[in-house]
């Protein structure tokens, strides 16, 4: 059994490590099992932590260095912890032309979040886009699945205020 080798994170609790290691044993003698692994194993904890892709690798007895490619190839995979609600502002030229630095400097100095960080406390993941396709919309934000448009620098705080 695997639970022998497991890693201390302060991330994975001992029910993650249980489905984490079901995942495993039922992919891995799957084509292809690298990325459904990682993917399932980050959808338990959010992100990729160096233990669980040496736990993962272990497991599928493959090298580290391998499954970290696939990991770190794939934007679809974090290395690092990712907030609640992810905040993705976008920097095309008609958001930008209509204030979206000015939204983007208000988020980063309300919650000290870099573009590309995520809060201390995980609410918060701020990620620049280059086109989020509403144009029309412009200044454009959007929050996990929902599209913020005509966000003023004054108004994008009250709007963040929603997402604990």
């Amino acid at each position: 059994m695997m639970h022998e080798r497991r890693p201390q994170h302060p991330d994975i609790t001992n029910e993650m490590w249980e489905e984490i290691e079901g995942i495993i044993s039922a992919i891995k003698s799957k084509p292809g099992a690298v990325i459904t692994v990682l993917r399932q194993c980050q959808a338990v904890v959010g992100y990729m932590p160096v233990e669980l892709i040496d736990y993962i690798s272990s497991g599928l007895n493959i090298s580290s260095s391998e499954v970290f490619g696939v990991a770190s190839f794939y934007s679809l995979f974090s290395m690092k912890p990712k907030g609640r609600h992810l905040i993705k502002v976008c920097t095309g030229t008609a958001c930008y032309v209509k204030g979206i630095k000015e939204v983007l400097a208000r988020i980063k100095n309300a919650y000290a979040l870099p573009e590309g960080g995520t809060t201390e406390d995980r609410r918060f993941s701020l990620d620049g886009v280059r086109c989020l396709g509403a144009c029309g919309l412009a200044p454009v934000m959007v929050v996990d699945n929902d599209t913020h448009g005509a966000v003023s620098s004054d108004a994008v705080l009250d709007v963040l205020k929603k997402y604990e």
